[in-house]
């Protein structure tokens, strides 16, 4: 099956092999926010942003510094858009910045690189009407599926998602996916403070620590379409691993950002009093 053709059936729906569309969403009582980290994806956000549900209410795009037109081609394709720009560095941080954000009552997080495809989004939000608290997208369930997995990766992943199982007691199939969603209400329990990849695995532990309802579904996860990935398996797993001792050995990180001066001192004059007690996310 090419490239374009799985994206297509992804985008009808036909993720179990039934041949049927997926359940609608029941968004009737639920706002919906997407929050999309970006970084020089000019030549991809707007395949990402055309392919939203129409009953998502918010898009929060948290800008990286890119230096291409990103922020124009976001809002040329959703006027709407959100732009925030991200506090500290990494994916970490700039979901954390991106959490901040968003306003809806269910989060959903996308990778703007066309890799997850954002009619997917359907199978999380009906999830988390269905009342889970955290959902997570599983490429290992049946109908999932990965056409950009190296086999590096692939070990790495399950040598995680076993350590994960065994030491928490859980029966995930995937851990290394960053396509979640959750209720805003519960990321106090979620309380990530992660700068980097590694924040999709702590989520997760955290969702298990804090006895959340969660649910996996299953995902594609495709191809990049438009340039190179800042994923690093090796370097990345070693500060999963970091995590994972960390968090079992329950001890507590303090939350640091490393600030880019593009991103501060745009003020003049004397700067207002910020009434926050915590700059952590």
């Amino acid at each position: 099956m090419t490239v374009t053709a799985i994206r297509e059936s992804v985008g009808a729906g036909y993720l179990d092999g039934s041949g049927q569309p997926g359940p609608e969403p029941e968004t009737d009582v639920a706002s919906v926010s997407v929050v999309i980290p970006v970084r020089n994806e000019e030549r991809n956000i707007e395949w990402v942003l055309g392919r939203l549900p129409s009953y998502v209410d918010e898009v929060v795009i948290v800008d990286g510094f890119s230096s291409d037109r990103t922020i124009a081609k976001a809002r040329l394709a959703r006027p709407d858009v959100v732009v925030v720009q991200q506090r500290g560095s990494g994916k970490g941080s700039a979901m954390r910045t991106g959490f901040e954000t968003a306003t809806c009552d269910f989060i959903v997080v996308l990778d703007a690189d066309c890799s997850m495809d954002p009619i997917e989004i359907d199978y999380y939000v009906d999830a988390l009407a269905q009342g889970y608290e955290f959902v997570k997208g599983s490429r290992f369930l049946r109908g999932g599926g990965s056409l950009d997995l190296t086999s590096v990766r692939k070990w790495g992943n399950s040598v995680l998602t076993r350590s994960v199982n065994v030491l928490w007691g859980v029966p995930f199939s995937d851990l290394c996916y960053g396509y979640v969603a959750f209720r805003n209400d519960v990321l106090p329990e979620l309380c990530p403070t992660a700068t980097g990849f590694e924040i999709e695995t702590e989520m997760c532990v955290h969702a298990v620590k804090a006895n959340l309802r969660i649910a996996e579904v299953p995902t594609i996860e495709l191809p990049r379409m438009h340039g190179n990935s800042n994923l690093n398996a090796w370097r990345d797993g070693k500060r999963i691993l970091s995590l994972l001792v960390r968090e079992r050995m329950s001890v507590e990180p303090i939350v640091v950002d490393a600030l880019d001066r593009r991103g501060i001192g745009e003020s003049h004059g004397r700067p207002a009093l910020s009434h926050s007690s915590s700059a952590t996310a």
